[in-house]
């Protein structure tokens, strides 16, 4: 018998909403600078430590959200807010969120946090959490989604500069707005899924 309820509408959906907001293709341009000044990147070891951070996140969630008396569903409303702005972000070419400068370039700092498993990220997880465990679908599903982006994530480091030369700076602006305006859609059906269920 299967232990977990397999469902891949869920699956790609969650997919899909974490692929939009790691953004690992609009990071292109941002990891071929830090790869010319470190002079490569450790690509194995940057999803490993990202997939750390996003995983420990996925299942230390609830008691984090638990010291400060919040439930997953007032979060889920908080992580749609800061969804929605990332996608807006995405559409209209702003700068929104703007993250302190870090003169040490590194593996940890600044590739696998904050750019793959950054703070949109790791509240997209658990916005994503409260709103499809409720349905009582299984973990498994959002974890085999993490674990699959991981996967995009590390040939797109392996493959930096061919990605460059294919796509071209024009590609890479049309793909990021074309899956800031899917974020959007996403952004609005978590908060309308979780915001009747707060408790005021």
């Amino acid at each position: 018998m299967i232990p977990f309820e397999w469902d891949w509408k869920e699956f790609f959906a969650v997919f899909v909403t974490l692929f939009a907001v790691i953004d690992i293709l609009g990071s292109i341009p941002v990891l071929i600078s830090l790869k010319e000044k470190m002079g490569y990147i450790r690509s194995f070891y940057a999803v490993i430590l990202s997939g750390i951070l996003m995983i420990l996140f996925f299942f230390l969630g609830r008691p984090f959200l638990n010291l400060f008396g919040l439930s997953e569903h007032s979060f889920a409303v908080g992580g749609s807010i800061v969804i929605f702005l990332l996608a807006l972000e995405m559409v209209l070419g702003r700068d929104i969120f703007h993250p302190d400068a870090n003169p040490k370039a590194g593996t940890l700092v600044p590739i696998a946090f904050p750019l793959i498993a950054g703070a949109g990220t790791l509240t997209t997880i658990m916005s994503l959490k409260a709103t499809f465990e409720t349905n009582g679908k299984n973990a498994f599903v959002i974890l085999a989604a993490i674990v699959c982006n991981l996967v995009v994530v590390y040939i797109v480091l392996k493959s930096l500069k061919w990605i460059q030369k294919a796509i071209g700076v024009s590609g890479l602006i049309a793909i990021r707005k074309f899956f800031g305006v899917i974020l959007l859609a996403i952004a609005v059906q978590i908060f309308v899924k979780n915001i009747g269920k707060i408790g005021f």
